[in-house]
């Protein structure tokens, strides 16, 4: 079933995460210190809406990676969803041509922090760690012939980049819902 993102209010600071990779080693927010803006996504491997993206997504980050700290998050559970086990997220990342780093929120406390609702699920953050951004890739979506450009995202990590202020009309993300562990779920 489809979900919004929550729409968190523009100006929340990043919360800490120290979370490890699917490839190994770990990586914290901290890590990520020292860039004009940081992405954090949280994504699945079983979603439609996710993989309708996946390329587009590598492609802006081939765009933007040498400016911009991105990071992907995977909170669902890999016990009920084994297709978002650590395996078929390296998989994933291969497929798609991920070159950030995937990292694993097992215990999905990350996700309640960040209130992530949905995968795809996009926070963009300037160089102070507040948030700017929480929104759609774009309008593409399985089905619709919208075509996949991150348009949105583009337009806010460029505004970011050039100093100036990224508009506060922000459209949710659509995606999977986040799949919470059994009696995990944020309140």
């Amino acid at each position: 079933m489809a979900a919004n993102s929550f729409m968190v209010p523009l100006g929340t600071p990043a919360p800490a995460f120290d979370l490890t990779a699917i490839n190994g080693g770990s990586v914290s927010l901290e890590d990520l210190k020292g860039s004009p803006a940081t992405l954090v996504i949280f994504l699945s491997n079983h979603c439609p809406y996710v993989r309708h993206i996946e390329k587009g997504l590598a492609a802006l980050a081939a765009d933007y990676g040498a400016r911009v700290s991105i990071v992907a998050i995977c909170s669902n559970d890999s016990v009920n969803y084994p297709d978002d086990d650590p395996t078929h997220l390296a998989e994933q990342a291969a497929r798609a041509g991920f070159a950030f780093p995937y990292l694993l929120d097992e215990t999905q406390e990350v996700a309640k922090a960040y209130r992530a609702a949905c995968t795809p699920d996009f926070f963009l953050y300037d160089g102070q760690f507040r948030l700017v951004y929480r929104g759609e890739f774009d309008g593409a979506r399985p089905g619709n012939s919208v075509p996949v450009t991150g348009g949105s995202l583009r337009a806010a990590i460029d505004a970011v980049l050039e100093g100036r202020p990224v508009g506060e009309e922000q459209r949710p993300s659509l995606g999977c819902g986040i799949k919470w562990k059994p009696g995990n779920a944020p309140a």
